[in-house]
């Protein structure tokens, strides 16, 4: 029964079922002929056990399949401003790859759908080729 209790509820047992439980004892080199009995029996006694209980199907989620998503694939973007005039630019246009986090900036004198158009032509589709979503907050610049 040591041996037992030392395979289930040590630092290293896990608290596991009594079938795993069994196994350890096998193969840490003991056997009895009542091994899986005495097994299940202290397992039944194991107030860690009893208290935590099984886990039930019912309260488990329904598998989902995981979406795939390239590099480049979904980009953010979104103007940055109005700041105070410097070398003729006032605001910022930034746009930033939602997976690798990369993000491309650049100073602009107006927020206007041209500048965007001109802005993705340049940075983003000639780089890194066109993504299949950009996200953006739907400003009258972005929606030209």
């Amino acid at each position: 029964m040591g041996i037992l209790e030392a395979c289930h509820s040590s630092l290293y047992g896990g608290h596991y079922g009594g079938a795993r439980t069994a196994v350890k004892v096998l193969t840490c080199g003991f056997y009895c002929p009542t091994l899986y009995k005495d097994a299940s029996e202290l397992l039944n006694h194991c107030d860690e056990c009893q208290r935590a209980g099984r886990i039930s199907k019912k309260n488990s989620m329904p598998p989902t399949t995981i979406l795939e998503i390239d590099i480049f694939d979904v980009s953010g973007i979104n103007f940055m401003g109005s700041f105070v005039s410097s070398c003729g630019s006032t605001y910022i246009l930034v746009a930033m790859d939602y997976v690798s986090k990369w993000v491309e900036a650049m100073a602009l004198p107006n927020n206007e759908a041209q500048s965007v158009v001109a802005f993705l032509k340049k940075n983003i589709f000639t780089r890194f080729g066109t993504p299949r979503a950009i996200i953006s907050d739907g400003g009258s610049h972005f929606c030209n």
